[in-house]
């Protein structure tokens, strides 16, 4: 399965979960999947079998209540059966609503933003202390940006030369509240990161070839790296794009009935 069509059965099953819990977020997991699709298929250290391998790459979702598209995955590449999504957000269930550790092949319990990316750069400094070469990737939202800990983190990052360390901003342009720079204006990003004195690239969230490359010259780069990754809200349902109506609403069965068939036809 290439990271395109691994990318399909995300979105697929994604929309599925929340539909079946009648839970919400899907907006931020659909626009995020290209991003995972990719790394798990191209560029990621892991064992299925033996999750905790200590020689794994870390992969952080700091945006947890995206976890639908990081159950998904992980259930598709064998870290537990696929056949357990159906239980997500139910009572007793380990796939809860928020990503738990108990889930193999999840580092931390993750929702309350700001956490993620600090807890990152304590695993990235932890590494190059003990002379690991795993990689550290930390997936962000862009509304997750409003935090000041996460601008600490990327002082913190430059300053003990995280080299290990890579970060993208699943930047969507809409949070909970609004349009993201309405809420609380994060321009000029990129000049802001770099100023920060990260390695700072910024790709077509959604472009498999641009996502794959940006990771590719974050493993030739002596610098800590900060992906901006421009993306959609909804990517994949043309229904939910760009609609801030999805950051809770969770799909009814024609609604259901109409994402699956339009992701099935994407190319």
């Amino acid at each position: 399965m290439n990271s395109k069509q691994l990318a399909k059965e995300i979105r697929k099953k994604a929309v599925e979960m929340v539909y079946h819990a009648n839970a919400s977020h899907i907006g931020g997991a659909l626009s995020m999947t290209d991003i995972l699709a990719v790394l798990y298929t191209d560029i990621l250290k892991f064992d299925a079998e033996n999750p905790k391998n200590p020689d794994r790459d870390r992969f952080i979702l700091s945006k947890g209540h995206c976890c639908t598209g990081l159950y998904a995955v992980l259930a598709i590449k064998g870290f537990f059966p696929v056949e357990e999504l159906k239980e997500y957000g139910k009572d007793g269930s380990r796939l809860t609503s928020h990503i738990s550790h108990h889930v193999p092949g999840i580092e931390i319990s993750a929702g309350s933003l700001g956490h993620g990316f600090p807890i990152a750069c304590g695993l990235s400094i932890a590494a190059k202390r003990k002379s690991q070469n795993h990689k550290i990737y930390c997936l962000m939202g862009d509304g997750e940006m409003d935090e000041g800990s996460n601008w600490e983190a990327f002082l913190f990052g430059a300053h003990h030369h995280l080299d290990n360390l890579c970060v993208i901003i699943d930047y969507n342009k809409l949070q909970g509240l609004g349009n993201t720079n309405d809420v609380l204006n994060l321009e000029p990003l990129k000049m802001k990161l770099s100023a920060f004195n990260w390695e700072c690239l910024e790709i077509d969230g959604h472009d498999h070839n641009e996502i794959k490359n940006a990771f590719l010259h974050f493993l030739k780069n002596p610098k800590p790296t900060v992906i901006i990754a421009n993306t959609i809200k909804g990517k994949g349902v043309n229904f939910m794009e760009n609609q801030l109506l999805w950051h809770y609403r969770s799909p009814k069965i024609d609604e259901l009935n109409e994402a699956i068939t339009e992701i099935e036809m994407i190319l």
